[in-house]
């Protein structure tokens, strides 16, 4: 198998970035609603929930969602 070398800086990124403590897919959407509605009061949710945070700013599907449900809740608050 050969790795051209945009693939083995992906890989390469991905081993460094990766922390002890992380939560997968589930875990994140079990959550994400708690995440949001903190982002839409103004509190930090980043602190209050690191794990959720850093999911999100490394899976796009799960960043997709959440950002999708951020327009949801805005729309229906206004």
């Amino acid at each position: 198998m050969k790795l051209d070398l945009k693939a083995l800086t992906k890989i390469v990124r991905s081993i460094v970035s990766t922390h002890e403590e992380e939560i997968g897919c589930d875990d994140c959407y079990a959550e994400v609603d708690i995440f949001a509605e903190m982002v839409l009061q103004g509190k930090d949710a980043d602190s209050a929930l690191p794990l959720i945070k850093y999911h999100l700013d490394h899976c796009g599907n799960c960043r997709e969602e959440f950002e999708a449900l951020l327009e949801t809740l805005t729309a229906m608050d206004a």
